[in-house]
């Protein structure tokens, strides 16, 4: 019988000096989701790694797709039953 042992991703360590206040903050914040403070670090810094870096993909289309787009986006929104069904809903801050 073959048994098979999961292997463990390499990791490297990264160091850092912060405040107190932003440690106990951080803290509270990974134990408030469950978390290890590492883990909450990682996924936050993962997370803003990710949206640095989508904010700045280019996409390259036809000066006709681009036409296409822009007068997509500056055309009214049409009427639907759920644009009706979330302008006549009040915010969450506004319910009793």
């Amino acid at each position: 019988m073959k048994v098979t042992t999961a292997v463990k991703p390499a990791r490297d360590t990264l160091n850092l000096r912060i405040p107190a206040a932003a440690r106990n903050l951080i803290d509270r914040a990974a134990s408030s989701t469950g978390k290890t403070r590492t883990d909450f670090i990682l996924d936050a810094a993962r997370r803003a790694a990710e949206e640095a870096l989508l904010d700045r993909a280019l996409v390259s289309v036809t000066p006709e797709a681009y036409a296409e787009f822009l007068k997509r986006l500056d055309a009214p929104a049409q009427p639907n039953a759920q644009l009706r069904k979330t302008m006549q809903t009040p915010p969450p801050w506004a319910r009793p």
